[in-house]
């Protein structure tokens, strides 16, 4: 899969290459989002049939965790990435011709799949560059993972815009991020991988990451609640049309964006407890604005808040999980990310079944608690682990 060869490129060009890869990752998956939608209209899903669907891509991301991780302890993040993106390429292609809820579902398990072997190693590979730098740079990839969220957000606008059909979207996408995968693969780091003798590949975290594993739980549900219902968010509660909706999630994208791209600056200056329990505040108080007050231009402030808030909390906790001295570091993020990914399996779903039985407005004001979850469990965190 992946032969061993010398490093002969330099730290810029490794870093270049690896965002890159962040890069495919997220506007692989932003594509899918944008068009989430137009997708339960043409399949005429109610909320709870969408939750259900819904639920497919984290069950998916979950079952493929400890065969990731297994991958990774016997090849590189490299020949892990490669395949990854290819995978995901592909079954985007299969959810855009999906025409009945069941296929949907079958997809969207293999997207998730794709998705764990896209962010274990993109992570794997990206505390690996970073150990080739002073000073943080791991906010910033998860900033290029967000900006290509944005840039997929923005041509799934496009896409809606002028009425191209999601199978004709994808399509174009999958065969694009292909060529990109392709051509950028062999800039990226090869490091040789560690097998993890005498203890299992996988596993939970261990008492110095729980803490994290949590408030990665916590700040992913979140995330991922806006990723799949922002946009049907403003369709239903704020009542705006398509275009709106679709430029909402474009909001909250450029805020988590932006946050993520001024994330490293600001932890160095702050230190990560102060901005893991600010992103706490702000992702409850955007949620909340959102809920209380459910028109155009304070659920948008609300959404900006949340993408600040939501920013920076995932890569300061794989950052501190690469850190581990009990485990490597692609078993610390595949243990974290078991737990952190627990609210992709779990939260989003459960909006889709509040929504149905209540309404969408109520399932956002229950995620706000999230947001209290988090800064109540930093504020639980030792010294040692700032």
């Amino acid at each position: 899969m992946d032969e061993p060869t010398a490093n002969t490129k330099t730290p810029g060009q490794l870093r270049i290459a690896a965002a890159i890869f962040f890069f495919i990752s997220g506007f692989g998956y932003s594509t899918w989002a944008s068009r989430i939608p137009t997708i339960q209209q043409q399949l005429h899903l109610n909320d709870a049939q969408l939750g259900t669907v819904l639920f497919a891509l984290p069950v998916g991301l979950m079952f493929t965790m400890p065969i990731t991780s297994r991958l990774l302890s016997y090849y590189s993040s490299r020949g892990i990435m490669l395949i990854g993106s290819i995978f995901l390429s592909v079954v985007l292609i299969f959810i855009g011709f999906s025409n009945g809820m069941w296929q949907l579902i079958i997809a969207l398990f293999f997207f998730g799949s794709a998705r764990n072997m896209m962010t274990l190693s993109i992570n794997t590979q990206g505390v690996a560059v970073q150990a080739l730098y002073s000073k943080s740079i791991m906010a910033t990839f998860h900033g290029i993972w967000t900006l290509a969220g944005f840039a997929g957000a923005v041509v799934g606008l496009v896409m809606v815009y002028f009425n191209i059909a999601p199978a004709y979207h994808f399509l174009f996408v999958s065969i694009s991020l292909v060529l990109f995968t392709l051509y950028f693969v062999k800039d990226t780091l090869y490091q040789k991988p560690i097998p993890q003798s005498g203890k299992p590949v996988f596993s939970l975290p261990d008492k110095y990451l729980l803490k994290f594993s949590l408030i990665c739980f916590a700040c992913m549900a979140c995330e991922n609640t806006m990723y799949d219902w922002s946009a049907l968010y403003f369709q239903k509660e704020v009542h705006a049309d398509k275009t709106t909706a679709t430029a909402a999630f474009v909001i909250y994208l450029v805020a988590m964006t932006a946050g993520r791209f001024f994330g490293d600056k600001i932890v160095t200056r702050f230190g990560i407890k102060k901005v893991l329990k600010f992103s706490g505040i702000f992702i409850f108080s955007g949620l909340s604005v959102a809920v209380a007050l459910p028109y155009l231009i304070t659920a948008a402030f609300g959404f900006i808040l949340i993408g600040f808030g939501v920013s920076c909390v995932v890569p300061m906790v794989f950052s501190m999980a690469g850190k581990s001295k009990s485990m490597s570091s692609s078993s610390a993020l595949a243990s974290i990310s078991t737990v952190g990914y627990l609210g992709f399996v779990l939260v989003p779903p459960f909006v889709g079944f509040v929504a149905q039985n209540a309404s969408l407005r109520m399932s956002f004001g229950i995620i706000a608690l999230f947001g209290a979850m988090i800064v109540v469990l930093v504020s639980k965190l030792s010294p040692g682990q700032e």
